[in-house]
């Protein structure tokens, strides 16, 4: 009953119920027109024309096109309407237009240094061919005097970040998608307050629909009390002109402009197994130290900036050089971030590029299996050609419908050779790929549709340094302790109607 009274209290359940009762008004204010007057639903079916036609013919992936596209014209009186207000692409052209500023003032502080780019082209031509692709699409520098640590669990990540929060003496950057109370949560803001208390400049960027049913009302200021400074990105409000599709889903932390850390990690106690959701919490996260922090510095200013609606000045933020040149170089490390407001699908896209350049394996962590037909065909194409491809899903699932319609996405992975395992122990919410023994990426880019096109999202890039070693005996690790799918186990007769379900959810996963 608790629980209950908690959920219809929440601001979440509050903002989705406001915005539900604005849209069915809407829809029956069409309705009732158009049974008063035919012309009205004349109007509104050519209108639902010009607006499939206007989706179909935007740089836009072909599922999330079709499947809006199959809404709009199945049910106009809906389907134009929902549209209008969730389906737009991007931000409005004046909010895009100031980030877009913000972002030129950053870049100047991104330099490729072509001296790094030569010697991996004359090391490893296929690495610099990915690394040229990130710097070409996201504006984001190959860079080595990096050292590397991958962590396995966010227990480890955890005590590693407290480590450097209290070595921290400039300033501590952090920006994350969730927050929820608990004891990672009180145990992060005690330690940032020791260090405001210091004299150590401490930010924090949430995103407010991953924070709005965890966090009470106006936690930020209790934060800000302490010093810690505050901003949230694109605020949950019950207006309908607000576009809530863009979240930032990034996970991100700096220390002093040396040290960043990034992964699926999030600050709520499942993440450090504090308490029991889904079984065993399993997450990842990477620790660079050196010149690839630089890149994590200009993400978050970026983001700070915009929000913000300050101007800050990076060089301010940055590292002396020979604090750089003090790092042993250790493989090439390219942090990058990507973007809903371009055109470019860099997180995909670099999925793609390990994908189809794979020679001998490719392993994969990922919490959603929700595949576009472009990375299907790369997964089905590389197995065929006798490359190792093997994913790891969850065995304990957090949401039962996205589980349903990424178990719908197995009988065609196996069938062309692709393996699947389930991780027996319980949720995994890790985000990595590596590659050949030399491959890897860590970050916070899951396989699914809102990842890939509709979030702000940030990964790691590495060639030969240490973590992708790491990564790779956690993948090897982990599918030990997993339950590998096996193709009798999609072959099973199931009901029509859950095959029709199947098919539903795959036609809708865009919009999820």
């Amino acid at each position: 009953m608790k629980r209950i009274f908690k959920l219809l209290t929440s601001r979440l359940f509050i903002i989705g119920v406001m915005i539900l009762l604005q849209i069915a008004w809407i829809v029956l204010f069409l309705a009732d027109f158009s049974v008063r007057y035919n012309f009205v639903s004349a109007i509104l079916n050519i209108i639902a024309i010009l607006l499939a036609f206007f989706v179909i013919t935007r740089w836009s992936n072909p599922s999330f096109k079709l499947s809006w596209v199959f809404f709009i014209m199945m049910v106009p009186i809906v389907g134009v309407p929902v549209y209008l207000i969730f389906g737009r692409p991007g931000l409005t052209r004046g909010t895009r237009r100031r980030m877009d500023s913000i972002n030129a003032k950053k870049e100047p502080y991104l330099t490729e240094n072509t001296l790094i780019t030569e010697n991996l082209r004359e090391e490893q031509p296929q690495a610099a061919m990915q690394s040229d692709y990130i710097w070409h699409a996201a504006h984001a520098p190959l860079c080595d005097h990096t050292s590397s640590c991958y962590y396995k669990c966010g227990e480890e990540l955890f005590a590693a970040m407290l480590t450097d929060i209290r070595s921290a003496e400039k300033y501590i950057f952090l920006e994350y998608f969730i927050l929820d109370t608990g004891e990672m949560y009180d145990t992060l803001v005690e330690e940032l307050a020791k260090k405001v208390s210091e004299g150590v400049d401490v930010r924090l960027i949430y995103d407010d629909v991953g924070c709005v049913n965890k966090m009470p009302p106006h936690f930020y200021r209790k934060l800000q009390e302490k010093g810690i400074k505050c901003a949230a990105f694109n605020p949950a409000r019950p207006v309908l002109a607000i576009i809530m599709n863009h979240r930032d889903h990034r996970k991100i932390m700096v220390v002093d402009g040396k040290i960043s850390y990034t992964g699926g990690v999030n600050i709520a106690d499942e993440y450090i197994n504090k308490i029991d959701r889904f079984g065993y919490w399993k997450d990842t996260g990477i620790r660079l130290e050196g010149a690839a922090s630089r890149s994590f510095i200009v993400m978050f200013l970026e983001m700070w900036d915009y929000i913000v609606g300050s101007e800050s000045d990076c060089e301010a933020y940055l590292p002396d050089d020979s604090f750089m040149e003090q790092i042993p170089t250790q493989g090439y490390v390219q942090p990058y971030d990507d973007t809903p407001l371009d055109n470019e699908n860099v997180g995909e896209n670099v999925y793609l590029n390990m994908i189809n350049r794979a020679t001998r394996y490719v392993y994969i962590f990922t919490p959603y299996l929700i595949l576009d037909q472009e990375m299907t065909v790369a997964l089905c194409n590389a197995a065929k050609s006798g490359v190792d491809v093997r994913i790891v899903t969850p065995g304990i699932p957090d949401k039962k419908m996205v589980f349903m319609l990424t178990r719908s996405h197995y009988a065609r992975l196996l069938e062309n050779g692709v393996r699947i395992y389930e991780y027996t122990p319980g949720f995994l919410h890790a985000k990595c790929f590596v590659c050949d023994d030399q491959y890897a990426t860590v970050g916070s880019i899951n396989l699914d549709y809102r990842s890939l096109y509709l979030h702000f999202e940030c990964g790691v890039f590495l060639y030969r340094a240490p973590a992708v070693a790491q990564v790779y005996t956690d993948m090897v690790e982990t599918f030990a302790v997993s339950r590998e799918v096996m193709i009798e186990d999609c072959r099973r007769k199931h009901p029509f109607g859950m095959r029709m379900l199947h098919a539903f959810l795959r036609l809708i996963a865009p919009l999820l």
